[in-house]
C-alpha cells in the first residue's frame, strides 16, 4: 500500500453495507505505518485533547445554495430533458386550453338555451344533460368503498402538494438523504383528520348509514394494502441479506405512527364529517330511477375510462422516466421545480379530460358519473404500470428473482398511490362541475 503523506481522508459519517451500522468521527488508517500515532479526528472538533490543524482548503467562489450546480450540470441527459419537459408542458397547456375553451363555449349555449325555453312540451322534445337532473345526484353503487378511495385520495392529494412545495423551497436537498420519503410520510401520518372528513362528508350524501365500517376501512384498507406490500418486499430484503431492508424497529415505529397518530386523527375527522348537514343537491332526485338509453360504442363506460387516461399521463411520462431513474439507476432527482410544475398541469389536465367525459356521457342521458369519473381519473395509474413494465424491461438489466418481485411490487405500490390520487381529481373535479351546470338552469 502506497503511503501519501500529504492526503488525508476525514469523515463525518459511514454506513456499512453490511451491517447498516454509522461509523462517525474517524479517520480511517488504510495506508499508514505501523508504528505511527495518529488520533481521530473530525473537522470543526476536538479529540484526545489535540487541536485540528488550519484546514488546507481555500475559500470558494461558489456560494452555500448553488453547491451541487456543478455536479448536476455535469450528468447526462441534462438538456434533453430540460428541452423534453418545456416541449411536454407546452402541448399541454395548449390541450388543456383547447378543451377549457371548448366546454365554456358549449355549456353556454347549451346554459343558455334551456333558459328560454317555455312551455314543457318544448323541454321534451329537447335531449341531453338537462334530462336526467331527477338522476344525476342518485347514489351510486358501492358508495362505501368510493367514499373511502375519495378519502385517502384527498389525504395523498394534500400530502404530494405540501411535500413538493417545501421541496421547491429547498427544504428537502439532495443532499440529505431520506428527507423526502420521511416528509412524506410525516405528513401522510399527520393527514388523517382530512381522510376521515373527506370520507364521511361524501359517505354521508351517498345515504350511507354504517359509519364505524366507514371509519375502519378509511383508516385500515388502503394503507394495510400499501404497509402489506412493504412488508412483503422487506421480508425479502431481510432474506437476501440486504442492507437496504427497513429495521424491525423502524417498521414498529411506522406502526405506532399509523395506530397511534393517523388512526384517532382519521376518527376526528370522520367525527365532524357526520356532524355536518349532508350536502344540498341543487336539484330533487326522482324516486323512480329514469332508465338509460342504449349508448353508442363511445359512450360506454370501458372506451371512454380508456380514453380518458391518455391525456394526463402524456403530461408525466418525461418526468416518470427519469423518477423511474433515479430510483432504480441511483441517479439524482433534483428537478422539483419542473415536478411541481407538472403536478399542478396534471391536475388540470385530470380535472378537463374527466369533466369532458362527464359532459358526453350526460348528454347521452347517461347519469351513472360517480364511479366513471373516479375511473376515467384514475386509468392513468394503468397507464403509469404499463410503462413501468416497458421501463423494466428495455432500461434495467435485473434478472434475479428477488430483484423482479421486488421492482414489481414496489410499482404495484406506486401504481396505487397513483390510481388513488388521479382518480380522486378527476371526482372532484366532475362533483363540482356537475353541481355548477345543475344550479344554474331552470328545473321545474
Amino acid at each position: 500500500c502506497a503511503t501519501l503523506p500529504a492526503i488525508e481522508l476525514f469523515v463525518n459519517r459511514l454506513d456499512s453495507v453490511e451491517s447498516v451500522l454509522p461509523y462517525e468521527y474517524a479517520a480511517f488508517d488504510f495506508c499508514q505505518l505501523e508504528k505511527e500515532n495518529r488520533p481521530s479526528e473530525n473537522l470543526g472538533q476536538v479529540l484526545f485533547g489535540e487541536r485540528i490543524e488550519p484546514s488546507p482548503y481555500k475559500e470558494s467562489h461558489f456560494k452555500w445554495a448553488s453547491r451541487w450546480d456543478y455536479i448536476l450540470e455535469s450528468m447526462p441527459h441534462t438538456n434533453i430533458q430540460w428541452f423534453s419537459i418545456m416541449n411536454s408542458l407546452v402541448i399541454v397547456l395548449f390541450l388543456s386550453g383547447m378543451v377549457a375553451m371548448i366546454m365554456l363555449r358549449t355549456l353556454h349555449k347549451d346554459i343558455a338555451r334551456y333558459n328560454q325555453m317555455d312551455s314543457t312540451e318544448e323541454a321534451q322534445e329537447e335531449f341531453g344533460w338537462k334530462l336526467v337532473h331527477g338522476d344525476v345526484f342518485r347514489p351510486p353503487r358501492k358508495g362505501m368503498l368510493l367514499s373511502v378511495f375519495l378519502g385517502s385520495g384527498a389525504q395523498i392529494l394534500i400530502m404530494t402538494f405540501v411535500t413538493l412545495f417545501f421541496a421547491c423551497l429547498g427544504f428537502l436537498s439532495p443532499a440529505n438523504r431520506g428527507a423526502l420519503m420521511t416528509c412524506a410520510v410525516v405528513l401522510w401520518v399527520l393527514l388523517g383528520t382530512p381522510a376521515g372528513y373527506v370520507a364521511a362528508r361524501f359517505y354521508k350524501s351517498f345515504g350511507g348509514e354504517k359509519w364505524k365500517t366507514n371509519v375502519l376501512l378509511t383508516s385500515f384498507l388502503c394503507p394495510g394494502i400499501v404497509f402489506a406490500d412493504f412488508f412483503i418486499m422487506n421480508l425479502i430484503l431481510w432474506g437476501e441479506g440486504s442492507s437496504a431492508a427497513i429495521p424491525f424497529g423502524t417498521l414498529v415505529a411506522i406502526l405506532s405512527m399509523w395506530f397511534g397518530i393517523s388512526v384517532p386523527l382519521t376518527f376526528i375527522g370522520a367525527y365532524f364529517g357526520f356532524k355536518k348537514h349532508v350536502m344540498e343537491h341543487p336539484v330533487r332526485i326522482n324516486q323512480i330511477p329514469r332508465q338509460i338509453p342504449e349508448q353508442s360504442f363511445y359512450t360506454k363506460p370501458l372506451p371512454g375510462i380508456v380514453m380518458g387516461g391518455i391525456l394526463p399521463f402524456g403530461c408525466i411520462f418525461i418526468q416518470l422516466f427519469f423518477i423511474l431513474n433515479s430510483i432504480w439507476s441511483h441517479q439524482m432527482y433534483y428537478m422539483f421545480g419542473f415536478l411541481f410544475l407538472v403536478f399542478i398541469i396534471l391536475v388540470i389536465t385530470c380535472s378537463e379530460a374527466t369533466i369532458l367525459l362527464c359532459y358526453f356521457h350526460l348528454c347521452a342521458e347517461d347519469y351513472h358519473w360517480q364511479w366513471r369519473s373516479f375511473l376515467t381519473s384514475g386509468f392513468t395509474a394503468i397507464y403509469f404500470s404499463i410503462y413501468a413494465v416497458h421501463y423494466f424491461f428495455t432500461k434495467l438489466q435485473i434478472t434475479g428473482t428477488a430483484s423482479t418481485i421486488l421492482y414489481f411490487g414496489y410499482t404495484m405500490i406506486m401504481a396505487l398511490i397513483f390510481f388513488l390520487f388521479t382518480g380522486t381529481i378527476g371526482f372532484f373535479a366532475c362533483f363540482w362541475f356537475v353541481t355548477k351546470i345543475y344550479s344554474v338552469v331552470k328545473v321545474d
